[in-house]
């Protein structure tokens, strides 16, 4: 993987110092961050400080774009991760060896740019993030028309290799995500198909589809329809999810399946007014009241979700860890409630509060209580000069029975504090 990583930004160096200027805009871009945070009593206790942690890392983003025409490019992000301190690249030396191939695919139109192409490993959202919202192997094609696009995405999770019967260890998702803009609305369907043949070997090599379950399956049919609603008016973004989670899959070495009837709605809105904003929302998804029956009433995200939301809970900025018990950004068999406010005191300062409640929706193996707690984070945003910013964070969980695991007794509140400084260009 390393040799193809440096084999790919060479050729994309080479390409963009060597051919005419006049046959190709080379765009460039990158970001970069460094972050210095400590997460403690992320157990719920203080006995074992299992998962508390205090350290700096750092990333670095460079992004190159060969743009041939306004119709054809080709995209490529890179990245390298480092934590200070620790081998190969953070230590003595900081000899890096770490190189990743973030995006690398080809963007191109056809049919007088009516149908858009994107063909390779890209980043993808859809669902709100509640569904999906990561980078993947795959292609999204997508036709425009007035007023509304038709995005078809298929997603390669996992491939089978070679080999007798091979192929029906493939996982894959097809999803249809058409959004209508009218007014102030926008309104965005979507149905995602998820299957395999055999997903027993991609659990195995830890790529199941269903990666906050512990059962293994074989035949997978998992459908989900959905719908996101967005409308603005005076100032103000109002915004609702729902989606409902329907299907089969076989438990591998059993004769056993689960059916699946899980859901999840939310809704939220934000605004403005002056330096004063507001904003809140609300979710729930549902969770499963029988794990020893065949019914899967849990509302199961595939592989890839990613909704971030409180510091602690819900991995926030520094998406380094959660509190026990939770999903973090998976948001399966939990409901929880948030409100905020910001205030720019200075065209360049802005401070923002938030309040979160959160609760496991059914017990789960870790505990049998459900309330997570109360949350209080705090964040204030500085800009020091032109595309460098500085943040600085402060949260604290009011841990409910449900945040230690395993029935600690001693029970803690977490809390975090960090700083991360970031530019891009």
């Amino acid at each position: 993987m390393k040799k193809l990583s440096v084999l790919l930004l060479a050729a994309a160096m080479v390409l963009a110092f060597t051919m005419p200027a006049a046959a190709i805009d080379n765009i460039f871009g990158g970001y970069w961050r460094t972050r210095a945070f400590t997460n403690q009593n992320f157990t719920g206790e203080d006995v074992t400080e299992a998962q508390d942690v205090t350290k700096v890392d750092s990333r670095t983003r460079l992004y190159y774009t060969a743009k041939f025409t306004d119709d054809l490019q080709f995209v490529n992000k890179f990245e390298f991760d480092w934590q200070w301190g620790t081998g190969p690249q953070g230590d003595i030396g900081a000899d890096g060896q770490v190189f990743e191939i973030k995006n690398s695919y080809a963007d191109f139109n056809v049919l007088n740019k009516a149908l858009n192409f994107k063909i390779g490993m890209q980043g993808y959202r859809w669902g709100r993030g509640f569904m999906f919202d990561d980078d993947f192997s795959g292609a999204v094609v997508t036709y425009k028309g007035a007023g509304f696009d038709v995005p078809f995405v298929w997603v390669k999770d996992y491939e089978g290799g070679a080999g007798l019967d091979a192929n029906d260890s493939d996982v894959d998702y097809y999803t249809l995500n058409p959004s209508f803009t009218f007014g102030g609305f926008k309104i965005n369907p979507f149905f995602t198909y998820v299957m395999s043949e055999d997903g027993a070997a991609a659990a195995a090599a830890g790529a199941s589809p269903n990666k906050v379950l512990a059962d293994v399956y074989e035949d997978i049919n998992l459908w989900y329809l959905g719908a996101n609603v967005d409308f603005k008016v005076s100032g103000f973004n109002v915004w609702g999810t729902a989606i409902y989670n329907g299907g089969d899959a076989d438990i591998s070495g059993t004769t056993t399946s689960s059916d699946y009837s899980g859901y999840l709605f939310g809704l939220g809105a934000s605004g403005a007014m002056g330096p004063f904003g507001i904003h809140g929302e609300f979710w729930y998804s549902s969770g499963d009241d029988d794990a020893a029956d065949e019914d899967q009433e849990a509302f199961i995200p595939p592989r890839g979700a990613s909704y971030y939301w409180a510091e602690i809970m819900g991995f926030g900025i520094f998406d380094d860890r959660v509190s026990a018990n939770s999903p973090g950004d998976q948001i399966t068999n939990i409901w929880a409630g948030n409100i905020g406010a910001d205030y720019k005191l200075l065209p360049s300062l802005k401070t923002t509060l938030d309040l979160w409640y959160a609760e496991r929706v059914e017990p789960t193996s870790a505990s049998p209580d459900e309330d997570l707690g109360f949350e209080v984070d705090l964040k204030a945003t500085y800009q020091v000069m032109p595309n460098l910013n500085l943040d600085l964070v402060g949260a604290y969980l009011f841990a409910g029975d449900g945040t230690a695991l395993g029935g600690a007794t001693n029970d803690e509140d977490p809390y975090e504090l960090g700083a991360r400084l970031s530019l891009s260009f």
